[in-house]
């Protein structure tokens, strides 16, 4: 089976469009959390994934937008955007984002936003914290995001834990070891590279697969000045930061 990994919409339909287009035929579609935030279009991201064969778990900023997390934890710029998506929210989205797990365990795989310690507000960037999140689960394989970065992290039979970036189009073989994954950002990638981020694994072949596509960038700017956010906010989009 094929399955589509993806993180950290936040609300730019224009990129989440474009990484499904670009991914294909995929048997199910995991969702690893902040659908919602930053950008002009949450309703309608929802809207997308409501029509696709997928499971998700829940973000800060998801849980924020349903006043699930305290505002007052984001940053201006965020806070400003979490308070924008909450009084835009349809009833039917409020309630998808009410419906979502923190973490959601199936078969050696974990889906979860932010780490097994902290579902919806820890990084996990550094060996260390890779380390801590291994410690904290027994499955396999670990899918996060929060961190908008395409990150992996190998733990071997020995305990010691690897990590790097994947390049795009790299291609992961899957074995004995213990990884930890993340995807990258759909809608806010944060590596320098503004083209939108996703994995596919794909169980049959024991193969997971980094893929970054270019969407209108331009275009998800000027929906995200109707909606009144900031130069800065709008201009990080070209540049991944």
């Amino acid at each position: 089976m094929r399955f589509g990994v993806i993180s950290d919409i936040h609300s730019n339909l224009i990129a989440l469009d474009a990484v499904l287009d670009s991914m294909g035929s995929v048997d199910q579609y995991w969702c690893l959390g902040d659908v919602v935030g930053y950008g002009p279009e949450p309703n309608e991201c929802i809207e997308r994934l409501l029509e696709l064969d997928h499971v998700a778990v829940v973000g800060n900023h998801d849980a924020a937008a349903i006043g699930a997390a305290s505002p007052r934890l984001f940053n201006g710029e965020a806070r400003r955007a979490v308070e924008w998506t909450a009084r835009v929210l349809t009833k039917e989205s409020a309630e998808y984002l009410r419906s979502l797990p923190e973490q959601m365990e199936h078969d050696q795989v974990l889906l979860v936003h932010g780490s097994p310690r902290d579902p919806i507000w820890e990084y996990v960037t550094s060996r260390g914290q890779a380390a801590d999140a291994f410690a904290a689960s027994e499955v396999q394989y670990l899918f996060v995001g929060h961190t908008h970065i395409p990150l992996v992290f190998v733990q071997d039979s020995q305990g010691k834990v690897l990590s790097g970036a994947p390049e795009d189009d790299l291609t992961l073989r899957l074995g004995s070891e213990r990884l930890l994954i993340n995807p990258g950002s759909v809608g806010q990638p944060r590596d320098g590279d503004p083209r939108a981020a996703y994995a596919i694994v794909d169980s049959d072949r024991m193969l997971v697969e980094f893929h970054r596509v270019e969407y209108d960038v331009e275009e998800a700017q000027r929906r995200m000045k109707t909606m009144g956010a900031s130069e800065w906010l709008t201009s990080r989009l070209a540049y991944g930061r």
